[in-house]
């Protein structure tokens, strides 16, 4: 469900919600400093930013590593 403010137009997924860096650490066995220089290159997706916090949508996340596994099992297209 996405869901915006009549004073802002920023859509707000109100069934996806947002991770921090710790979340994607854990979940994947990667360290930070990894998926930040994948973020500067362009191979993960960019945070959104919340003061000096950095969050992603969950479902962003899944996606990126579904395409990650099915990269390596010689899946995708």
């Amino acid at each position: 469900m996405l869901t915006t403010t009549s004073h802002d137009s920023v859509w707000l997924r109100a069934d996806d919600p947002l991770i921090d860096m710790n979340y994607i650490t854990s979940f994947t066995g990667m360290t930070d400093k990894w998926f930040y220089r994948l973020i500067s290159e362009g191979h993960f997706p960019k945070p959104i930013k919340l003061g000096r916090s950095s969050r992603w949508y969950k479902s962003e996340v899944e996606q990126w590593m579904q395409q990650r596994i099915e990269e390596s099992r010689g899946a995708a297209a």
